[in-house]
């Protein structure tokens, strides 16, 4: 007899899934037993939210999505913030719990891991959650969820199986993946709408976001035939090289990049919510458009969001840039306007950075061009936060972070052992502070254990730094926020993992060589007190 539980696990094999992120329970026993033997890796994190966050960072660099194995109750609770990270920047993840027998459920008699209504918990930060009363329902549930994950906004899904469902025989269930269905094309009406702007603007802007990723080479061609500055998200940095002349840095939230939105006729925003930790950083407002905005997006509620566009194009991103690119006339633009405006204001913005802000940028680009292509996963900490400003990445899913979006602590280091699993030949850097480090410490034995080569680069200012300046900024006395923290020599031995003090630029440099095709986990402790003062 074949079980739901083996079902499930042949039909994730079937999807191309290999990794299961996931902590053992009583209330799991039935999907361990069906993993025996299988085909899936399966990674034990040391918390459930450690769970999420790796599979986030996996299905970032990997294009697959990362799938987790949950207990009922607690299991869910805990990987709930995971799930928000998720969902904010549109992050494929399949999470898949045990509920209570169907007898227990919704009676409160105190059974282990009893919640009411696990369902309802999920709702805010997933697109779909579903509960499977009997194994025939589980092929249409799971084609549901990976038809979400290829051809609309993929976000998180929640698959609900009771402990008795799991157990059943699902002998009579067809194994094969279902055919999934393509992603929807923009209707020929609005592209030739968007093509007429296009045709008649003189001054147009790209706006690119996460939904851009897979686009990048058509692009740099659309933006060169435009003569268009391009903005990139802090998800789609890496869409364009780095020396590229039309590259503007991560501006839109400053004085200078609002002024040259003003300027342009027609912005192009593709894949992007138009969000406000992308584009307000500062506070300064909301953004407004004085030229015809275009929206591409697979997202049809983003066409009727805070910023509703002139022309909508509904669907896919390549499919939407394909046919601009074929359309829009060879314009005789000089490019005199978007070459130097770019110049202008890069210009303009990175002269204004105080001394800690270019030491920040130093680092990040130190470490970008100290390494062989590598990867950055952030956490919520003060170079991340410059890094939104200033850092270009060498190539696209290269730089990504929880300093934007959902913005939580703790996610730098369980993602990037995720994303090193899903890019084993990339070099990974976990760039976290030390209290975002805390919040996650204990997946330095997960990275360990996974057998993943990992540089962990540790921001420490000996508290909440970024909280603090926020506070005195506003007139708040400080409170809560200077933390004491460990000794992380001692923490790193504990952990059994490498250990570094660096004092300053010349030496982070010299070291990162040395690291450059490490096997092992090294934490790189920079005290932001000296590094400051230098």
């Amino acid at each position: 007899m074949i079980s739901c539980a083996q079902a499930l696990v042949k039909l994730l094999e079937a999807y191309e899934v290999d990794s299961v992120f996931g902590i053992p329970g009583v209330h799991t026993l039935e999907l361990y037993r069906a993993l025996h033997g299988s085909s899936l890796r399966h990674v034990s994190p040391r918390h459930e939210q450690g769970a999420g966050f790796m599979a986030d960072g996996y299905a970032r660099v990997s294009g697959k999505p990362g799938v987790c194995f949950i207990i009922t109750g607690p299991g869910m609770t805990n990987i709930l913030t995971a799930m928000g990270q998720a969902y904010a920047d549109s992050i494929p993840m399949l999470v898949i719990s045990t509920s209570l027998r169907r007898e227990h459920q919704h009676l409160g008699h105190g059974h282990l891991h009893e919640m009411p209504n696990q369902q309802a918990l999920v709702a805010g930060v997933c697109a779909f959650s579903h509960s499977v009363q009997c194994p025939s329902q589980l092929p249409e549930v799971l084609a549901r969820a990976f038809a979400l994950f290829s051809c609309d906004r993929p976000r998180p899904v929640h698959i609900e199986i009771p402990l008795d469902v799991l157990a059943m025989s699902a002998a009579n269930i067809d194994l094969k993946p279902r055919a999934l269905p393509r992603p929807p094309q923009p209707a020929a009406l609005d592209l030739i709408k968007a093509v007429a702007l296009l045709d008649e603007s003189e001054k147009p802007l790209i706006l690119a976001g996460g939904g851009a990723r897979h686009v990048g080479a058509l692009l740099d061609d659309l933006a060169m035939r435009l003569c268009a500055p391009v903005a990139l998200t802090t998800n789609a940095r890496g869409l364009l090289p780095i020396g590229h002349p039309l590259l503007l840095d991560g501006v839109m939230s400053g004085a200078h990049g609002r002024e040259l939105l003003d300027e342009a006729d027609v912005v192009l925003a593709v894949g992007t919510e138009l969000g406000e930790t992308d584009y307000d950083f500062f506070g300064h407002g909301p953004l407004s458009f004085k030229g015809k905005l275009i929206r591409v997006d697979i997202d049809p509620q983003q066409a009727l969001g805070l910023h509703p566009a002139d022309v909508s194009l509904v669907g896919d991103a390549m499919s939407a840039l394909q046919v601009l690119l074929n359309s829009v006339a060879n314009h005789s633009r000089s490019g005199e306007w978007a070459m130097s405006s770019v110049r202008r204001v890069n210009t303009a913005e990175r002269e204004s950075w105080t001394p800690r802000q270019q030491t920040l940028q130093a680092v990040l680009n130190c470490l970008r061009d100290g390494l062989p292509q590598p990867v950055l996963v952030g956490d919520s900490t003060q170079p991340v936060y410059q890094g939104a400003l200033g850092y270009r990445a060498s190539q696209v899913n290269s730089w990504f972070n929880a300093g934007t979006g959902f913005g939580t602590l703790g996610y730098a280091l369980p993602a990037a052992v995720g994303a090193k699993l899903g890019a084993p030949e990339q070099q990974v850097v976990a760039i976290i502070g030390d209290g975002g480090l805390q919040f996650s410490s204990a997946e330095l034995l997960s990275a360990r254990e996974a057998g993943v080569g990992l540089l962990i680069v540790l921001w420490n200012n000996q508290c909440y730094g970024e909280i603090r300046d926020y506070m005195q900024a506003r007139q708040v006395p400080p409170l809560g926020v200077d933390i004491l923290t460990p000794d992380f020599s001692a923490l790193a031995a504990a952990y059994g993992i490498h250990y570094h003090c660096l004092n300053n630029l010349p030496q982070l440099r010299q070291l990162l060589p040395q690291l450059a095709a490490t096997a092992d986990v090294h934490l790189l402790e920079l005290s932001a007190q000296d590094w400051l003062a230098a």
